[in-house]
């Protein structure tokens, strides 16, 4: 009796499977993300006021690749505030592993 429950249950499974795995209901629209990353990009991104070091990292650092390697050190002797040297390294960390990046509708034009 189970075994025949069993093989009807997989063939009810088999025939349900390949028609509809992912819903399209479950799923809004996707959002837009910029292209190019740089400095500016990224710590409008950031937002809660680190955006008024644009200037001061793009003169002294000047590479975004090199600000997503720089350590608290570096930033403290920028004259970069505690708050925002750590919204800066978690926000860096988060882009070198793939998990956040700047939205396009983030940035203040």
């Amino acid at each position: 009796m189970a075994w025949t429950q069993r093989i009807i249950g997989i063939n009810l499974l088999s025939t349900l499977a390949p028609s509809a795995p992912y819903s399209s209901r479950f799923f809004s629209k996707s959002t837009p993300y910029i292209a190019k990353v740089g400095i500016p990009e990224f710590l409008n991104g950031i937002g809660n006021g680190v955006e008024s070091h644009v200037a001061k990292l793009e003169t002294e650092i000047g590479d975004f690749q090199k600000l997503l390697v720089c350590r608290t050190l570096k930033l403290k002797k920028l004259g970069i505030p505690c708050k925002h040297r750590k919204l800066i390294l978690k926000y860096a960390h988060k882009y070198r592993l793939g998990l956040w990046r700047p939205r396009a509708d983030m940035i203040k034009t």
